[in-house]
Formats: C-alpha cells, sequence, structure tokens
C-alpha cells in the first residue's frame, strides 16, 4: 500500500495529461496509465516516409498572448516551449465547392474576418457582423472559457438555438450560409441537432488566432508529461486497464492487462465514457444510468489520407481547405451513400522545412461510418499490439483511396504526380489507437432538442472515480483542456482552482514585466 497514489488516470490523451499536471502542481501523488507507445491520446504523431503526421491536432486557436488557451498553456508550463507557426492572417481557412473558382475566406480577427468576406458578399456585411457578435457573446456565456468562475450561466436559447437555424436567419443567400458553415467538420454539424454554441466554441478560437504545431501536435503531449514529472508524477505505457476493483462497493484499485496493480483515493478516466463503463462491468452501476450513457449518441467517425509529397512539388498553402461538393450539401454530408462518399473533405498540410515554399505532406479528413470497417471490427491493430486485419480489409482500404483521391484531384488537378506515398486511417485505427466509441471523431452528439441528455457531469456514480475527455463537454484542444479544469475542480474545489490559475498567471505577468 505504500505504493497508493492520490489519484490514478486512465489514459493519456490531453484531459488526462492536463488533469494529472494541474493535480501534481497541487502537491497530490499522481499516476498516469496508457495502453499505447506513445502519449498523447489524439495528439499522438507518426511517421510515414521520414514524414510526420499529425493523428488529430491540424491547428490550433486561442493562442496569442491574453486569448484564453494560451493562458491555460502558460498556467501548465508548456506556451513557452511550443514551436507554432501563425496560419495566413487573411484566411486561416477556405471554404470551396465544385464549380467554383472561389475559395471563400475565414479569416483571424473579427473585423477582418468581416472585411474578408464581404470582398464575396458586398451586400450582406450586416448579417455577418450579426453573425460574428452572436459567435463572440455566446462564447462568453460560458464562464471557464474566459477564466472566469461560476457554472454556466444560459441564456434563454442558449443550449437549444440550432446552428442551420440561426445562420439562416441572418442570410437568405445560400452561397454565404453555406460558407458561414463551410467548417462544420470541426464538430460534426448535424442541421436537425447541433446546438449554436457547438458551432461558435468551435470556430471563435481560430478566428481570434489560428496556429499550426510545427514537427506536430505530439509536442504538446511530450511538454505535458516533461512538466508532469518534473512534478514528481508518475506515467506508465505499455499499461492497459482491463479491470476496476472494489471493496464493499468502494473502488480501490485498477488492474493491466501486465499483470501490475494500482492503487488510489480517487481515480480518472480519460477512456470512452461507453467503454470505461463496459470495463468496470454494468454491475456496478444502475440499470438506467449504464442504458443512459451507452446509448448517447456518439458523433461519427472519419476516414484520413495522408499524403508524402515528392520533395519540391506540390505548392505548400498556409491554410486548411474545407471542400463540399455541392452547396446544399453542407450540413449532411454525414449522410453520403457509398456510390458518392466523400462528399466533403478536410485539407491541411505541412511545409517542408528542406525546401521552403512547398509542401512536406498532406493531410484530407472526410466522414465514415463505422458500419463500414463492421467486418472487422472483431481486429485489434496497434503498435503496441500487431495484428494484421487481412487481405480484404487492404482491399477496403485501396477503393476508398482511389475514390478519395478523384475528388481531391478535381480541386487539385495535378497531385498524383507530386505523391510520394500514400496512407490511411480508418475508424477501426481511431478506435484503437484513441480509444473513442467505434472511433468517434468528437464524443458525444449534441441534441438542441435534448440538450441536457448529453452533458456529462465529470462525477459518476461511483463516488471517487470521474470522467475526463471530450465525452464530458467540448472536443478540440481548448474543449479538452477545459474538462480537465472541471474534473479537477471536482476535487480540488472550483473557485479554488480557477484562484490558483489565476495567481500563477498574475505571478508569471509580474516576473515578465
Amino acid at each position: 500500500m505504500e505504493d497508493k497514489f492520490d489519484v490514478v488516470i486512465v489514459g493519456s490523451g490531453l484531459g488526462g495529461l492536463v488533469s494529472a499536471n494541474i493535480l501534481a502542481k497541487e502537491g497530490k501523488k499522481v499516476c498516469v496509465l496508457e495502453k499505447n507507445n506513445q502519449f498523447g491520446g489524439n495528439l499522438q504523431t507518426f511517421v510515414r516516409d521520414k514524414s510526420i503526421f499529425d493523428t488529430g491536432i491540424h491547428y490550433i486557436g486561442g493562442l496569442e498572448k491574453g486569448q484564453n488557451l494560451h493562458q491555460y498553456f502558460s498556467y501548465l508550463d508548456i506556451m513557452d516551449d511550443l514551436k507554432l507557426q501563425r496560419m495566413d492572417i487573411d484566411a486561416y481557412d477556405v471554404i470551396t465547392f465544385d464549380n467554383d473558382e472561389i475559395e471563400y475566406p475565414h479569416a483571424q480577427g473579427y473585423d477582418n474576418f468581416v472585411k474578408q468576406l464581404v470582398q464575396y458578399f458586398p451586400e450582406e456585411e450586416e448579417g455577418i457582423r450579426e453573425y460574428i457578435k452572436k459567435v463572440r457573446d455566446t462564447c462568453y456565456k460560458f464562464p471557464l472559457y474566459n477564466l472566469e468562475p461560476g457554472d454556466r450561466y444560459y441564456g434563454e436559447d442558449l443550449l437549444t438555438l440550432k446552428a442551420k437555424d440561426y445562420i439562416d436567419s441572418i442570410t437568405e443567400n445560400p452561397k454565404l450560409r453555406a460558407v458561414l458553415a463551410g467548417s462544420n467538420l470541426l464538430y460534426a454539424g448535424d442541421p436537425e441537432k447541433t446546438p449554436f454554441y457547438v458551432h461558435a466554441l468551435s470556430v471563435n478560437s481560430y478566428i481570434e488566432s489560428a496556429w499550426r504545431c510545427i514537427m506536430g501536435g505530439s509536442q504538446i503531449a511530450k511538454q505535458l508529461v516533461k512538466r508532469f514529472r518534473s512534478l514528481g508524477g508518475k506515467i506508465y505505457k505499455y499499461q492497459e486497464v482491463n479491470k476496476f476493483n472494489f471493496e464493499e462497493k468502494q473502488l480501490i484499485s485498477v488492474s493491466t492487462k501486465k499483470g501490475d496493480t494500482f492503487f488510489a483515493d480517487n481515480f480518472i478516466s480519460n477512456v470512452d465514457p461507453k467503454l470505461t463503463l463496459q470495463i468496470i462491468g454494468k454491475e456496478h452501476f444502475r440499470n438506467l444510468y449504464y442504458k443512459r450513457i451507452q446509448n448517447t449518441e456518439s458523433i461519427i467517425s472519419s476516414f484520413s489520407l495522408y499524403i508524402v509529397f515528392k520533395p519540391g512539388t506540390f505548392p505548400y498553402l498556409n491554410k486548411n481547405y474545407y471542400h463540399t461538393n455541392a452547396v446544399e450539401k453542407v450540413w449532411t454530408t454525414q449522410n453520403y451513400e457509398e456510390d458518392n462518399w466523400p462528399e466533403a473533405y478536410l485539407i491541411s498540410m505541412n511545409e517542408d522545412r528542406k525546401n521552403p515554399g512547398y509542401a512536406d505532406n498532406l493531410t484530407s479528413i472526410t466522414y465514415m461510418r463505422f458500419e463500414e470497417t463492421e467486418p472487422w471490427s472483431h481486429t485489434f491493430n496497434t503498435v503496441a499490439v500487431k495484428n494484421d486485419r487481412g487481405e480484404d480489409y487492404e482491399q477496403f482500404k485501396e477503393r476508398k483511396i482511389e475514390a478519395y483521391l478523384s475528388e481531391i484531384e478535381k480541386k487539385f488537378p495535378n497531385i498524383r504526380s507530386c505523391i510520394k506515398s500514400v496512407h490511411t486511417s480508418t475508424p477501426l485505427s481511431y478506435r484503437d489507437y484513441i480509444g473513442c466509441y467505434e472511433g468517434s471523431m468528437y464524443g458525444f452528439a449534441k441534441d438542441a432538442d435534448n440538450p441536457m441528455k448529453s452533458f456529462l457531469s465529470p462525477r459518476t456514480k461511483i463516488p471517487n472515480l470521474l470522467f475526463t475527455g471530450q465525452g464530458l463537454n467540448m472536443h478540440g484542444v481548448l474543449g479538452v483542456t477545459i474538462s480537465a479544469v472541471v474534473t479537477c475542480g471536482e476535487l480540488l474545489g472550483k473557485e479554488y482552482l480557477l484562484q490558483r490559475i489565476k495567481d500563477a498567471l498574475a505571478e508569471k505577468a509580474k516576473v515578465n514585466s
């Protein structure tokens, strides 16, 4: 029992690592257990043909001095060590459509956002300004988004206003509606369900400032691990938790496939809530609670293409492309038929440091339902646990690569001549590496018609077990960082923790001045 911890954290995704650092800063004895060979969950990077790819972090917002994520990362002592590149000020994202050569910009800075779009929609300035104001006002209704104390205070329609309904209300121009909604791959927008606050929280920090991580987002995980260890924390790879151990209904320890057992007073799961409950076993929960979690809708999964370019062949673009094949489909591309897949995609690229001005690689992401990979769902394959899914799986991926490249070629006609190699991730890859239910992109789906159904308390029905990660409040780097603050606030006291963060930032400001 001398190895007993104050807190054991299961999973080293961003939520787990931020929670670990916050608690260690407060003098807690903390241990993090990770099943894979790399820490970081969606922060992981991997190498193909000597080219570094991100698993999930393609750009980050809110990192200019004084902005919210900059403040959280400064408190965590990692901000100064991140290698970042600011994206195109006038078009960090561009929204494009088939049969339209115009690239509609999303620009950094609220006034600049309006200025750049008004060039293409001169009659719509009032509506665009109204949209920007609504985005800002919505974000300011979430206190932790702005490092403010207090529980959420909801405006009358904050949770029930639908993103599509609001965007449609400010303009009757179908193209502008599609442009404002065009980056909804960021949150898998559903026209019948997605609340406007999800849209606002997803896009606002990028409008404030948008950045690429040079050499990949794994640097965030590496810095968090480094800081955590310097605070005395213990963190282990290849330790997959497969059992939660109880003594008279009290959770006392977790055991791993390696046969090790870790004791603690409190436990935090950074694993998808559905999977966490499945590992623990339904007998430890009331039937109603277990069913509610298992039946909450998870967001669709994705298929990703990773293209390595021949050096000096494909021009580097310091922006992302969100392409939809038709204006009227901007909200519905999740409902694709196999014959017309993909109907929309995101393209993001990294610059070749040896050949400035040219791209080293390109990542493209589109929707894919888990059911497409159902024939191989019984298999499990990671670097830590290697398995072959079989020849038919490889043929499935080749068919998808060909269909996907044919779509991208419409936008970039010469891309095939620049390709050195192509690699993929499927819903199974995300499920196995990230530990998300059926490879879900962003955790639980939010529904404006039933707003409380997908809100998950960090407290579970087991008194000393908590959740953190994208399953809680919001996905994305900022959303998950805030979820870790929410979780740790349950153990440390919400107002106490927020004051500690503010005091630390004030101290840093004093030192720097």
